[in-house]
């Protein structure tokens, strides 16, 4: 019997992650998560969610029924994304997608899998993708927008996208909401931060020459592209007045912003209308980014009410996951 997601709907941008990987991959830059009085922490950081919401596949099936959502593509969050090519690393990465493989294989077309690679070596990240490309239910891989001093332009994420390509899996770009001084109060690390983070990517994988160098790559990247679609134009007059920004691609960067992939989450209708002019409707998915503090609790509603087509959000969908 051939996998299929359910009718309705389809999140895009949803995170889980068992009770018992808690503790984190060797590397990472937080410190490990712990359940405080039903409330999930980071290291010190309190998350402001209930821990069970993180784990749960029955409290996200009551979510997603509340919104009418038919189906979520799970993924890990940012912060059990392994970085580093550390002992254990690799198998924290396997048993995350052992773990997801069950839930989307136990979930009757309710889930989809966006797995996990480890990133610092890129032979062992083709492998990993390799496994992922042979278990149904599993669409893509989720990775960060940067890695240490580099972005989606250098190794080892370059090498990371050409294997996805290669093995027909999307890539989900999320946001690592890395820790910074000047970031350190008012939430700025995840407010600004992650917007950053987002363009960032974004910047390097149009002006880097990715995109051109992999036609195949089907690559969407979440909170509404984060603030790129505000930055295209300065983008677009840089590339067109710099010989050092335009070297590596042949198209400026507002037309190669309409042949990746953008999620719903902008949390206002002015900067939603504005990512859906950018990047064309064909090109926006359903995301809520469940069950974060900035999620958005009714990603379906929200995403009509300005103006999205739910066809066309379920077309983007199915062109993402390759279905």
């Amino acid at each position: 019997m051939t996998f299929t997601l359910r009718p309705g709907p389809v999140d895009v941008h949803a995170h889980w992650l068992p009770r018992e990987l808690f503790g984190l991959p060797p590397g990472a830059p937080f410190g490990a998560i712990t359940d405080r009085d039903g409330e999930l922490h980071v290291g010190e950081t309190p998350l402001s969610i209930q821990t069970r919401l993180m784990s749960d596949v029955d409290a996200i099936r009551v979510d997603m029924d509340r919104a009418g959502i038919g189906a979520r593509v799970l993924s890990a969050p940012p912060f059990a994304f392994a970085r580093d090519d550390l002992d254990g690393a690799t198998d924290y990465v396997a048993s995350f997608n052992d773990a997801l493989a069950r839930v989307v294989r136990d979930g009757g077309g309710a889930f989809g899998g966006f797995g996990s690679v480890t990133l610092a070596d890129p032979d062992v990240a083709r492998r990993e993708i390799e496994v992922l490309a042979a278990s149904e239910g599993i669409y893509g891989i989720a990775i960060p927008p940067v890695l240490a001093d580099s972005s989606l332009d250098s190794e080892p994420l370059v090498s990371v996208l050409a294997a996805a390509a290669e093995n027909d899996l999307a890539v989900l770009v999320h946001p690592m909401q890395l820790p910074s001084p000047t970031l350190a109060a008012h939430y700025l690390v995840n407010l600004l931060g992650n917007p950053v983070e987002t363009a960032t990517a974004i910047a390097s994988l149009l002006l880097g020459g990715i995109a051109e160098r992999l036609p195949d790559l089907r690559i969407c990247f979440v909170h509404g592209g984060g603030c790129a679609p505000d930055l295209l134009g300065r983008w677009d007059h840089a590339w067109r007045a710099r010989a050092d920004v335009s070297r590596s691609s042949s198209t400026p960067p507002s037309e190669g912003f309409t042949r990746i992939f953008l999620d719903t989450v902008t949390h206002d209708e002015d900067a939603f209308r504005l990512l859906a002019q950018k990047a064309g409707e064909h090109r926006i998915v359903l995301g809520s980014d469940y069950p974060f503090d900035m999620a958005d609790s009714d990603p379906v509603a929200h995403a009509l009410s300005w103006g999205a087509d739910e066809a066309a959000l379920a077309r983007a969908a199915r062109e993402l996951l390759g279905l």
